[in-house]
């Protein structure tokens, strides 16, 4: 049975929650979260109630773009702990009742994985076509900051092509033998009982065969910021059937990050590629309705006609974290909690955001990533006391703001914290099948505020976000009564129609 079709996909009703290996925790005190800290906190993400965990790339690798730059794709770092460590991550998950996707990293390796020195070794070496060159370069320009997507390799007098940094040459998935490697790579996690990944610049796999020039990258421009080939395509429906061979709906989710939600409609296929792909605009988005608005109607009017499940993230390791993209207010923080696991989809939930944490603020000196992604990268505090549950050295980035009042040990303490809200939030999602997989269906309401209908069968829930600052008045008709306000309102109290500034409430039927 195909598993985009049918609501009994369990990616359908899952809550994902991504883990940053670097930044989570740290059991070994080198000031780097690792595998062994993952395991320490597995509790804190199911007993937050999210079912499925994220974690990014803990693959063997020099690090040029922290741990996206693979040269093992079947170990794992050192840094992070050996592969028995992550066979015992996948297995205590399980037994937690958790799922685990990884990252799979599919359009380029490092430029020290033994395919890439044996490819450079000579135009001669068999895996020279596994990589993709030529005498000269083209106007591509590559992501994070690196100028030119063409490196000239001395030794054999060509040009490699690179979407992101030299580090990071790009595989030439037309090649049937890179095929067969990478989808060995798949084979040898799902093996190991992986349910699924999550799959870097999936629109990235596919390259314009001519080479041609684009006026975007002569004016600046970062190919992957648009690069939308068939080819990707085609590469996508191999990988689905390979992962659709496994047992237990395994699941493909995209990173197509090419701000057109029309565009990421087709990553979906006729139900044979993705199964899911991250949708970008929230991502950016400030507090803000008439954006929050136009991303919502957009979603549901592309997606829902073609049968292709959404996602809603508003943070993640590559942007600015929304409490501060927000202003730093955790009113409004607490008020999108509500929204995002109100929405029709999948939500995504990126560490730490349940704390209410903002992004760190880097010295210079101290930034690490070449792309300036520190600041959302920052330790999780885990204890109320310095060095808040990070052992040993001082972490590898300093803390978020505030870090003994956003530790997790605090907050779960404090039964008005954010992070209970989150796990209030969850618990009503998990029991209402209007949250999980009902319709969507937009109300009429004043210009700062966002409401609409969740229904399913006899289970219906409204859900109404005031962006504005001040009180705004909205009453839908019927009676209702308050399941969940992002301001600590009890729930079972009436809802008289008033909502403060910066505020969310869930509503369920009265009596």
């Amino acid at each position: 049975m195909n598993g985009t079709r049918s609501d009994e996909a369990w990616w359908k009703n899952a809550v994902v929650y991504q883990i940053y290996p670097r930044s989570f925790a740290d059991a070994n005190g080198d000031g780097v979260g690792d595998i062994p800290g993952m395991l320490a906190h597995l509790d804190h993400v199911r007993d937050l109630g999210a079912d499925t965990v994220w974690v990014s790339p803990i693959f063997r690798s020099p690090m040029a773009d922290a741990g996206y730059d693979i040269s093992d794709h079947c170990d794992v770092d050192p840094l992070f702990g050996t592969l028995d460590d992550a066979q015992r991550l996948i297995d205590e998950a399980h037994a937690r009742g958790l799922r685990v996707l990884l990252d799979f990293v599919p359009n380029h390796t490092s430029d020290r994985h033994p395919w890439f020195l044996d490819a450079r070794s000579s135009r001669a070496s068999p895996r020279r076509d596994w990589y993709i060159w030529r005498d000269e370069p083209n106007d591509w320009r590559a992501a994070l900051g690196a100028g030119s997507a063409w490196t000239w390799d001395e030794q054999t007098g060509q040009y490699y092509l690179h979407f992101f940094l030299p580090q990071q040459p790009d595989l030439n998935w037309r090649n049937p033998e890179v095929v067969e490697a990478m989808h060995g790579v798949l084979r040898f996690w799902l093996d190991r009982g992986v349910d699924g990944f999550r799959i870097d610049v999936a629109h990235c796999i596919g390259k314009d065969p001519t080479f041609s020039d684009h006026p975007r990258c002569l004016a600046g421009e970062p190919l992957v910021d648009f690069n939308d080939q068939p080819y990707s395509h085609e590469v996508l429906r191999g990988i689905r059937r390979l992962v659709d061979s496994y047992p237990g709906q395994r699941v493909l989710v995209g990173e197509v990050n090419i701000r057109s939600t029309a565009s990421i409609v087709q990553y979906y296929g006729a139900g044979d590629e993705l199964h899911m792909s991250f949708n970008f605009p929230p991502l950016d988005a400030p507090w803000d309705p008439v954006v929050f608005r136009t991303c919502i109607r957009e979603v549901d009017a592309l997606l829902r006609p073609a049968d292709a499940w959404p996602t809603w993230v508003l943070s993640n390791h590559d942007n600015v974290r929304h409490r501060t993209r927000y202003d730093g207010s955790l009113r409004r923080a607490r008020a999108a909690a509500i929204l995002l696991l109100s929405l029709r989809g999948t939500p995504f939930l990126f560490q730490g955001e349940e704390l209410g944490l903002e992004d760190a603020r880097i010295d210079p000196r101290r930034q690490v990533d070449p792309g300036g992604r520190d600041g959302c990268r920052a330790p999780l505090p885990w204890k109320e006391a310095p060095p808040h549950g990070w052992t040993g050295a001082t972490p590898w980035l300093p803390f978020p703001p505030d870090p003994a009042r956003q530790a997790a040990e605090r907050q779960w303490a404090d039964q008005g914290s954010i992070l209970h809200l989150y796990r209030q939030a969850l618990a009503l999602r998990r029991a209402s099948p209007a949250l999980r997989l009902g319709d969507w269906e937009e109300l009429e309401s004043p210009p700062e505020v966002l409401a609409f209908r969740r229904r399913r069968s006899d289970d219906v829930r409204l859900v109404c976000v005031n962006f504005a600052a001040q009180p705004r008045r909205f009453a839908p008709p019927g009676n209702w009564r308050i399941a969940l306000c992002s301001d600590g309102q009890a729930p079972g109290t009436a809802f008289g129609g008033e909502l403060a500034g910066d505020h969310a409430v869930m509503l369920e039927p009265g009596d």
